[in-house]
């Protein structure tokens, strides 16, 4: 339960850090990463709950 958490919370996290790479124009390559690290710690967060 706690990991669940935990990994919901790193998600949000990295989405924001990718908003925030996005709004300051960083490196394309930086962007899709924080989205594409966000999107696993939500699956995983999302997997460990089932």
């Amino acid at each position: 339960m706690i990991w669940t958490v935990v990994l919901m919370g790193i998600g949000a996290f990295l989405a924001g850090g990718a908003i925030s790479l996005r709004r300051q124009n960083a490196h394309i390559s930086w962007i899709i990463t924080c989205w594409a690290l966000a999107v696993g710690c939500i699956v995983a967060g999302w997997v460990l709950t089932l």
